[in-house]
């Protein structure tokens, strides 16, 4: 069961992602040609701790902890590539995906992504882009409390086959606020039989994977970066959006 959130926690939820928004917007501004994925989380770190807030992806995990507070993500690779030496290049997809704890170590989360051209991109990675968003639209403008999660992920999915691209099976959206995941998984496709009926208090990381290739995915060796199986291209938004009275609010818009 997700877990409702108080009126006093939304209000610190919405100030946390009006923070993480305006750094994904500074992030946004610095990726370009030349430019490290390393370069970019040393700015979203120093951006975060600025803020007094947490990097809610750096030491996630058991066995081998994230080392990082972004995930940057290019080309083929879908979410969870570690930042490195690699310099962007004219003609990448960038995907960056942050996560904040706000304030600090005891505060709530918030969580967003978004997928970005390096230089001049094809005509396809631009369509791929826009259809991804869209698809995250459709979420967004769906959600209200009554609303059917399989049912919102129905049209997602059916839109997304309808553009010839493909909506990842293995990786979904999550709840969150007083973690970095919390339930319900929330699927970008329907699955037979499931139901999960939303109320108002519920805050959810919605957070379409379009592949312009198959939707199956490996993860490399690392044991962090997820790649398109056939090399496609792929994209990746997320949002932080809180379940109101009689519709939903974006927290890190």
């Amino acid at each position: 069961m997700a877990f409702l959130k108080s009126p006093e926690e939304i209000t610190r939820i919405k100030a946390g992602g009006k923070i993480l928004a305006e750094i994904m917007r500074e992030l946004k501004e610095h990726a370009r040609v030349g430019v490290t994925t390393a370069d970019l989380n040393k700015r979203a770190e120093d951006l975060i701790a600025k803020v007094g807030g947490e990097p809610s992806f750096k030491g996630y995990g058991d066995e081998t902890p994230f080392p990082a507070a972004l995930c940057t993500s290019v080309n083929e690779q879908l979410v969870h590539a570690i930042p490195s030496d690699y310099a962007l290049k004219s003609g990448d997809l960038l995907s960056i995906d942050i996560g904040m704890c706000y304030p600090g170590k005891t505060g709530l989360f918030t969580d967003m992504a978004i997928t970005m051209p390096i230089g001049r991109v094809s005509a396809e990675a631009r369509r791929l882009m826009k259809v991804t968003q869209r698809a995250l639209a459709i979420w967004i403008k769906q959600v209200k409390p009554g609303a059917d999660l399989n049912q919102i992920a129905k049209r997602v999915q059916e839109y997304v086959e309808k553009e010839n691209f493909s909506v990842v099976r293995d990786l979904v959206g999550h709840g969150v606020g007083h973690a970095v995941h919390e339930e319900p998984a929330i699927a970008n496709y329907y699955v037979e039989g499931a139901s999960f009926i939303l109320k108002e208090g519920m805050v959810l990381a919605f957070e379409p994977m379009v592949s312009a290739g198959d939707w199956r995915i490996k993860t490399e060796d690392d044991g962090w970066a997820v790649v398109m199986l056939d090399g496609s291209l792929c994209a990746h938004y997320e949002h932080t959006v809180i379940v109101t009275e009689h519709g939903c609010e974006i927290a890190t818009a």
